[in-house]
């Protein structure tokens, strides 16, 4: 044992002393690819090796984190990660790997806030008219998610469980064919990032009825929040962050940890952050872990609740 922890520390003296690979299990240019080479660029810095970024899309992410999943423990594979993770412990039982049993947490990266918007030509101006407009009219009104099981599909099925409301989920191929239906006004209602959504906003090609946080968007100050507005308890958010193999050394998981929150602490990152619509979140792998195993029972009742199924 006590060879063990000495080679333990010892490697934790030399980490990195080579490339590092992040495995982003999504396509080039999202949200999870911009954060993993900002936060990469930060280790990069910091550690004095490359953070290499491999997109590895497909099948709902599943296809990077089994990569991922697999490869050695040695802190030189990590996976950037998202809710839509905690999510697909419910919805692809089958996949290769458990989120909690073969890969362990590292930090939280980022959160970002989503709106409820609907098209001008529905004559709510409040979240609690657009409510009682929906209870007038079942099953009658709609909304726009890119897919079936992505958090915004999830987070528009938790506001319906919570408000008591039917609205018809109306799937897309992606965030960008449903943000258009809305604006062309084929669809009603939709659940989007605060950052993508904003220049609608501000455009008038849609409404915004309530953000989706905790605390108001620094981008949308005047818009409430959904607790705010009259839906208590009802709060949804894309985030981001770092995991690893299963069996990495927990000092490297630690340096990494440390590192991160370093870079989260930099005034200039969170002012680029802020900008963006996002925030840190500040966690040890301890408090993530706990974090994890949270969101994925928050989003098991909701997927079982609406009997939501993924092909």
């Amino acid at each position: 044992m006590a060879s063990a922890a000495l080679a333990t520390s010892a490697m934790a003296q030399s980490y990195p002393s080579r490339g590092v690979r992040v495995i982003v299990p999504f396509g080039a240019g999202g949200p999870a690819d911009i954060y993993a080479r900002a936060v990469g660029q930060q280790l990069q810095e910091a550690l004095k090796q490359p953070f290499t970024i491999e997109n590895k899309p497909g099948a709902g992410a599943v296809i990077g984190t089994t990569e991922a999943a697999r490869a050695a423990p040695d802190g030189y594979t990590l996976l950037m990660m998202s809710n839509t993770h905690t999510a697909n412990e419910t919805l692809i039982p089958s996949k290769a790997y458990n989120l909690t049993k073969d890969l362990v947490p590292v930090a939280p990266v980022n959160e970002a806030d989503l709106v409820i918007v609907v098209h001008p030509s529905v004559e709510a101006k409040t979240l609690q008219e657009f409510i009682a407009l929906a209870k007038s009219k079942p099953k009658q009104l709609n909304y726009a998610s890119s897919g079936v099981g992505t958090p915004y599909h999830l987070a528009g099925e938790n506001f319906k469980a919570l408000s008591g409301t039917e609205i018809v989920h109306v799937p897309h191929r992606g965030s960008g064919e449903a943000r258009s239906n809305l604006i062309g006004g084929h669809v009603q209602m939709m659940i989007d990032s605060v950052t993508t959504m904003a220049p609608s906003i501000a455009a008038g090609q849609v409404r915004a009825l309530a953000t989706t946080g905790a605390r108001r968007s620094a981008l949308l100050p005047d818009v409430p929040t959904a607790t705010e507005a009259g839906l208590k308890g009802y709060e949804a958010t894309i985030w981001l962050g770092f995991m690893a193999p299963a069996g990495t050394p927990q000092s490297v998981v630690d340096l990494l940890n440390a590192e991160i929150r370093k870079a989260q602490a930099r005034p200039e990152v969170k002012a680029a952050w802020a900008k963006q619509g996002t925030a840190g979140m500040d966690m040890s792998p301890a408090q993530f872990g706990e974090f994890i195993k949270a969101d994925i029972a928050k989003w098991a009742k909701v997927i079982e609740a609406a009997n939501i199924k993924v092909n």
